[in-house]
């Protein structure tokens, strides 16, 4: 009985240090990307981070267990898409945008590639991630965090956009006018 108190107690206090860490470690990345250059989308973002951060620190046991049901296929094929249109973004972004001291300050405007179907590729792949770790348990803890993480990409994006109007003036509002959000031809 002492070594199964002693086991649970030091997997809980596992389980809330690395909560502790990481989210430091979130709002450390934050700071430094976003919100020291006064681009306040870091602050939503942050909560589309942390909350997908936490579904994975609930459902990370589970991951290879039944990996042929439904919701492990849907998992996965989001996982894979997530992680494709994240390095098309970044690739784009890095490359085309001609960054000043982080990916994300570009100092041009990235019109091609995936670009050229959605703003926001990069927030996508945030929400596809959450939502393909959501569903390898998809329990009423990681559903409410799913529509937080969508929640928060949206107004993520949103801020960002009147941040790139501000930036790119006429040039954005134009290429917002071309594209749409997330999703291409649909939102």
């Amino acid at each position: 009985m002492r070594n199964f108190l002693l086991n649970n107690l030091y997997l809980f206090t596992m389980n809330y240090a690395i909560l502790i860490a990481g989210t430091i470690l979130i709002i450390l990345f934050s700071w430094f990307l976003s919100i020291k250059f006064k681009r306040y989308h870091g602050i939503a973002r942050f909560f589309a981070f942390e909350s997908v951060f936490i579904i994975i620190l609930l459902n990370y046991k589970i991951w290879f267990v039944n990996p042929f049901s439904p919701f492990q296929i849907v998992s996965w094929i989001l996982l894979i898409l997530s992680a494709y249109v994240v390095i098309t973004g970044y690739l784009l972004l890095k490359r085309k945008g001609k960054p000043d001291s982080n990916f994300e300050n570009t100092s041009l405007l990235v019109k091609s590639g995936i670009y050229g179907y959605i703003r926001h590729p990069l927030y996508l792949s945030v929400f596809l991630l959450g939502t393909g770790v959501m569903l390898k348990d998809p329990g009423p803890p990681q559903l409410i965090l799913g529509v937080i993480n969508l929640i928060a990409v949206y107004f993520t994006a949103r801020i960002e956009e009147n941040e790139m109007m501000a930036k790119f003036g006429y040039d954005y509002r134009a290429y917002m006018q071309e594209t749409k959000m997330f999703i291409p031809f649909v939102i």
